[in-house]
């Protein structure tokens, strides 16, 4: 009886051994759900996709009934970030009855969506920026308020806000640090991490004489980078930790990020083709379910693939319509694999 437990045990440890090296990939990428087309699939139609292709985790712009409604009904193993919408940000800040409401109307109604983090305006910029925090610490006390203080509430940035380098020079941008440094802070009081949309794409673009579009794609063969003891073999890992070194430097370095936006164009632009979207996209599913971070801060980390959809009415730069993994009638727009 004893060979056989001590049999069974080992059993048990070598499975759980196997278990631990499974990358996490479901549980660690998520794709970005933007409804900004005239051709897109239903919302319960796009939540049986992501079910389908074993996506874990998706992210909205805004508190979307039609979204919420189907992941209430058939999401439920999905994680989801929902954004505030930035014309949101001032009646949140000064009014938290608003901020109450809202929650009750967007997270109380949808008891079985598993909230993961409420992103408190995306990309805000200008006087809207004052606006942030203390909508947060109001959002923050409604979700306490009604038992729900397990979602945490975070806002999402733009590699704008941040400067320097190499990696470990970063620090908040001169432009972004009177109300960056007070929300990082925040964050870390908190336990929540900071949220940023993270593109080697357009550092890419923006800089083709110096950065290699091979160290923006994740297929350089070696080291570009040295930076310290830290070796950089991809732009990903050198831009998410320019943000740890910002948060760092504002006293808040235990905050963690959350890549919520990242991808490549399949068209409309510079170096934006299905092979180059096809090659970033399924390289950052691979690097991100490894599990193994980044060369500064180690250990499993989240990102959002930016998106579900190429989007028609998409306004800015051609690429914008773009980003899509999915085409409007559910087909891939190339292969990737989850």
């Amino acid at each position: 009886m004893a060979k056989h437990g001590a049999a069974s045990m080992l059993t048990l440890a070598l499975l759980l051994g196997v278990f631990a090296l499974i990358p996490t990939a479901v549980q660690s990428i998520g794709v970005c759900y933007g409804v900004i087309g005239n051709n897109l699939p239903t919302a319960s139609d796009v939540v049986q996709l992501y079910n389908s292709n074993g996506i874990g985790a998706m992210r909205i712009y805004f508190a979307d009934p039609k979204a919420l409604t189907a992941l209430n009904l058939g999401g439920t193993n999905i994680n989801l970030i929902m954004d505030v919408g930035n014309e949101n940000l001032g009646a949140f800040a000064t009014n938290p009855s608003a901020a109450t409401t809202w929650v009750k109307n967007n997270i109380q109604a949808f008891p079985d969506v598993s909230f993961r983090y409420i992103a408190v305006g995306n990309e805000v910029s200008g006087g809207n920026t004052q606006n942030i925090l203390p909508a947060m610490k109001n959002i923050n006390s409604a979700l306490s308020a009604a038992g729900l203080g397990s979602i945490k509430v975070s806002t999402s940035v733009s590699q704008g806000v941040i400067a320097g380098f190499p990696p470990s020079a970063g620090t908040f941008s001169s432009g972004a640090s009177s109300y960056m440094v007070p929300i990082a802070r925040y964050l870390e009081s908190t336990g929540a991490p900071l949220l940023a949309n993270v593109y080697p794409y357009f550092s890419y673009v923006g800089n083709q004489a110096q950065i290699d579009i091979e160290y923006a794609l994740f297929t350089s063969p070696g080291t570009v980078v040295q930076d310290g003891d830290n070796a950089y073999q991809n732009l990903f890992d050198a831009v998410v930790d320019t943000f740890y070194s910002a948060l760092e430097s504002a006293g808040a370095g235990s905050v963690k990020i959350v890549v919520s936006e990242s991808g490549w164009p399949s068209g409309g632009g510079t170096a934006a083709s299905t092979s180059n979207a096809q090659t970033y996209n399924q390289n950052l599913i691979n690097h991100v379910g490894l599990g193994q971070g980044t060369p500064k801060r180690r250990g499993p980390m989240e990102a959002y693939i930016f998106a579900m959809f190429n989007e028609n009415n998409k306004t800015g730069l051609e690429t914008e319509k773009h980003f899509g993994l999915f085409n409007p009638d559910k087909s891939p727009a190339y292969p990737i694999s989850f």
